[in-house]
């Protein structure tokens, strides 16, 4: 069990560091307003998902399924696990059909060709987007962090 406690809290580690990491840099970069910086940060950005965010998320899927199961907790009613995975599929929502595209789109506009002058505004209009459902979507797994540390108590 405690192996497994390990790989739950290493993927949240992954997950959670990982968001709040990229974002961080991904503010940095779009404050110098120097398209190739934040051309090359965008794209690290999503690199970074599929490297760290990804690879959490499934850790924190296995071993947490495989916890819940062991310990004997049902899905049925409403509870902290119930409340938890509604949260989790929320984030994974928002990520999937808001954060990425976004993420694809502030790539697009920050690429530099020559026929593709650099749109500040329409870049900023679709950073402002990322940052505002970004937020959200990590604050949802923080929720989601306190309520599995708080269940017990």
């Amino acid at each position: 069990m405690k192996s497994l406690l390990f790989m739950h809290i290493a993927g949240v580690v992954l997950f959670l560091g990982n968001i709040i990491v990229t974002a961080f840099w991904k503010m940095r970069a779009d404050q110098t307003r120097h398209r190739d910086f934040i051309h090359r940060t965008a794209k690290n950005v999503m690199l970074a998902d599929f490297v760290f965010t990804i690879p959490g998320l499934l850790l924190i899927i296995i071993s947490g399924v495989w916890m819940a199961v062991q310990a004997g907790y049902l899905v049925s009613g409403f509870n902290w696990l119930t409340l938890s995975l509604i949260l989790f599929a929320l984030t994974g929502i928002l990520w999937a059909g808001v954060l990425l595209p976004l993420q694809r789109k502030m790539i697009h506009l920050s690429a530099p060709t020559a026929e593709n002058e650099f749109n500040i505004e329409s870049y900023r209009q679709a950073s402002r987007h990322w940052m505002i459902f970004g937020t959200l979507a990590t604050l949802l797994p923080v929720l989601i962090l306190y309520l599995m540390i708080s269940k017990g108590v």
